[in-house]
């Protein structure tokens, strides 16, 4: 029984490691304390069961009614009795939570907030997988099955993460699984029994089994490839998670991916497809103001390398709704109008459309509040479908001279810290330069990267990005220059942002091309995207729409910001009481060039020089360098040795000095014992077979008359060799004799004049005694280091909690 306890301790802490990969999609670390909560209780109740000896379906009802008891207690409704028990209002919360999960699930972008649907699905599954990991593990005995439910959660943020989830978290689940296995199996010999070897020796409780180690480093070896093959091979998991993520659409590129038009994707990405469906009815508007902007309802902030996300909005309520209006400046008209709303049941989203800046709202409750930083009308509670409201707002306009003269953003501003951040892309950085370079304002700055967007540079309208080779999906955009609303709006807001100037990204409808009576009738297919800049507290944000217009129904071009693809006006046609309405073109301006020049950026592919080659070359260069390591050390040796032996006293063939005990016969054995060294690498490399137990005077002779035999030269020079090493190692004074560098040398000349061609080539290319040594070492060096391991193993052997639990009671 207490072996089952301690598998069911097991269970909890594998589940909550497993659980681990959930850390990349909260902004805090709420839900694990919660997680743990309900996952101790359910460890406790379960333990408490089959300490009365339950049976397994009783322990299953315990852990379920203990995880409802745990869920009423993290998130209360009020009405349970006694603060603890559930009842039927408790079961209609838990409900209404479910419901609002699943809306926040497709509203907020990842990380999300610590909102209560979100934590009560996330502490509902984890509660959910311990239960079904510890009936696996305990009731029922398999606990390769509980692999299951714990892979269950790894895959929630694999299919919502934007971009990729670290290996680590899964790393961290991986090694509770395998602990879980592991446990099992030293519970299940203790239970059973004793081990054995394959050879038959036992193996005591506490030491590791042969089979039981081979187990573990082949699931250490698994885990290993399947986390390092997809990262090493990055598009094996495009293609699949592509195929998911590449839903239905709306028509304009903002559909949420599941097919329902009434969801929309607040994430303007730089690449995608857009798949049109059917056209459904979204909202129907009136408005008094005779040429409204686009209906807004949400914008994106948040920049990645994949495009622009939304944040999770902060706001009061619609009652303290100000009307931000100031003394009229020059150029600068606030203009106030009303507008009635009829919203469809389809239209799934927790925001509110609204144009310009309401200052008043009638028909939607205290639920809803408004975000003055990123002006939307929003609701955490509730959801905008089948209302209809009134609200008031202000239309501000702006003249092309007001927003020239509008001054530089101030570098220590809140907007300027928080909305010019963007990733590093050097050719994007260049482009930019070049357009706003020779611009000396805000505005010139701005309307040279709008300008840039145009038919003339080579962009156009299509429902599908290309792909690219740059690794960046901006780069390939702005090379391959197709896409809709999600690229012209993100890339439009990065390029500003990295000439230094705040942007985002707008979410909304256009004008559309529906009436019915007054009211513009708003589909899927009127959704859109833009760009805001934002020029400073007296003009706040302004929007800029840089898709080319042809493809957007409804679409709106303020004076300010005229179509660049709509035909150039000269300045006489011009009247001049309407500011704003002047050329489109930077090259009608006096003075300036066509910022839409196209030299960093050309409008088709890249012409690129391939790299096969230079990858070829430094492939061969490696490997020639790889290859010839052995030749090089072989003659670096050799050098050293003729060095060493170079300084030998010379003297007449045949005639030896005796040298007393002094510091040139130190020298001289030093220069014999460098000598034999090299005869004997000689020896190796020409496959000479060399006998230890000979003399030196031994191997001499047998080497001349033997290997030499013909070679007058090359025998006296092995027999002069033998002679001196053998003086050097016995004698008491060295023998200095002739040049010993002469003799090595002549010896080698023999053997290259008697080997046949492949030996000497292997002699010159790889030599087998570089080899040889380098293959000892080798040998060496792994002895010394499973001698130093099984050390260390056997040190640690007795401190593990193994040994330690051998007398444990079964």
């Amino acid at each position: 029984m207490r072996s089952r306890r301690h598998m069911g301790l097991v269970a909890a802490v594998a589940t909550l490691m497993a659980s681990a990969p959930l850390s990349t999609i909260f902004e805090q670390w709420t839900w694990i304390f919660q997680c743990t909560i309900a996952v101790a209780l359910i460890a406790g109740a379960a333990t408490l069961a089959r300490t009365a000896r339950a049976p397994v379906w009783a322990q299953f009802v315990v852990m379920v009614v203990t995880l409802l008891l745990a869920l009423t207690w993290l998130f209360p409704s009020g009405e349970e009795i006694a603060g603890l028990l559930p009842w039927s209002g408790t079961l209609e919360h838990f409900g209404d939570l479910l419901t609002q999960s699943g809306d926040d699930m497709r509203t907020f972008a990842v990380p999300v907030p610590d909102r209560d649907p979100l934590l009560f699905v996330t502490v509902l599954g984890i509660g959910a997988v311990a239960v079904m990991v510890d009936l696996a593990v305990v009731g029922l005995r398999r606990p390769a099955l509980a692999g299951l439910p714990m892979l269950a959660i790894y895959s929630v943020p694999v299919a919502v993460y934007p971009t990729s989830v670290s290996f680590l978290p899964f790393v961290v689940g991986a090694m509770g699984f395998l602990w879980l296995l592991v446990a099992d199996k030293v519970d299940g010999v203790r239970r059973f029994g004793r081990r054995f070897t394959g050879d038959g020796r036992d193996v005591d409780v506490w030491e590791p089994s042969p089979l039981a180690a081979a187990g573990r480093r082949l699931a250490i070896v698994g885990v290993l490839a399947a986390v390092a093959l997809p990262v090493a091979v990055p598009g094996m998991t495009s293609g699949l998670l592509t195929r998911f993520n590449g839903g239905s659409g709306d028509g304009v590129g903002l559909g949420d991916g599941s097919g329902r038009p009434g969801r929309v994707n607040l994430f303007a990405a730089l690449s995608g497809q857009l798949r049109k469906t059917d056209v459904v009815t979204f909202a129907r508007v009136t408005t008094t103001d005779p040429d409204p902007f686009y209906l807004r309802f949400a914008v994106a902030d948040d920049i990645s390398s994949e495009g622009f996300r939304s944040r999770s909005p902060q706001g009061r309520s619609l009652l303290q709704l100000e009307d931000p209006r100031e003394e009229p400046r020059e150029g600068v008209s606030y203009e106030q109008y009303s507008a009635e709303v009829e919203i469809s049941s389809d239209f799934q989203m927790s925001y509110a459309p609204t144009y310009g800046i309401p200052i008043g709202t009638d028909g939607l409750d205290n639920q809803w509040l408004y975000d003055t930083n990123q002006q939307v009308v929003f609701s955490n509670k509730a959801k905008v479908n089948g209302k209809d409201y009134r609200f008031d707002f202000i239309h501000s306009t702006f003249t092309e001279a007001a927003l020239r003269a509008a001054p530089p953003p101030d570098p220590d501003s809140l907007e300027v810290k928080r909305f010019t951040q963007v990733p590093s892309v050097q050719l994007v950085q260049n482009r930019v330069d070049s357009l706003v370079g020779g611009e000396t304002n805000t505005y010139d700055q701005v309307m040279a990267i709008y300008r840039y967007f145009s038919s003339t540079n080579g962009f156009r309208y299509e429902l599908q990005t290309e792909g690219g080779t740059a690794g960046e999906d901006i780069v390939n955009f702005l090379t391959n220059k197709k896409g809709y609303c999600q690229q012209y709006a993100a890339t439009m807001a990065w390029m500003v942002r990295a000439a230094g100037i705040p942007a985002r990204v707008a979410f909304g409808f256009t004008n559309g091309t529906s009436r019915d009576g007054d009211a513009m009738v708003l589909t899927n297919l009127n959704l859109h995207a833009w760009t805001e800049v934002y020029f400073g507290p007296e003009y706040g944000w302004v929007p800029f729409d840089a898709t080319p217009r042809t493809g957007v129904p409804g679409a709106v071009r303020p004076d300010y910001a005229p179509d660049p693809d709509a035909p150039r006006i000269t300045p006489s046609a011009v009247p001049s009481s309407s500011p704003g309405a002047g050329s489109d073109s930077s090259s009608d301006l006096p003075g300036k060039e066509d910022p839409g020049g196209n030299e960093s950026l050309p409008s088709g592919p890249a012409p690129t020089i391939p790299k096969w080659p230079f990858y070829t070359a430094g492939a061969i260069l490696l490997a020639v360098l790889v290859l010839g390591m052995p030749a090089f050390r072989r003659g670096t040796l050799r050098r050293r040795r003729r060095a060493a032996t170079a300084a030998a006293v010379s003297s007449e063939p045949g005639t030896a000095t005796v040298l007393p005990t002094t510091e040139a016969a130190r020298r001289s054995r030093a220069h014999a014992h460098a000598a034999w060294d090299e005869l004997m690498d000689t020896m190796v490399d020409f496959r000479i077979p060399i006998d230890r137990t000979e003399t030196p005077r031994a191997t001499a002779e047998r080497l001349a008359t033997a290997e030499l035999r013909g070679d007058p030269t090359g025998g006296d020079g092995a027999r002069l060799l033998g002679q001196a090493e053998e003086r050097a190692r016995y004698a008491r004074s060295p023998l200095a004799g002739p040049g010993l560098p002469d003799a090595v040398r002549s010896v080698r000349r023999g053997l290259v004049n008697r080997a046949s061609r492949r030996t000497r080539l292997v002699a010159a290319v790889f030599p087998p005694s570089v080899l040889g040594r380098w293959r000892g070492a080798v040998v060496d060096a792994s002895t010394a280091v499973v001698t130093a391991m099984s050390r260390l193993r056997e040190r640690a052997g007795r401190l593990s909690p193994r040994r330690l639990l051998t007398n444990r009671a079964r």
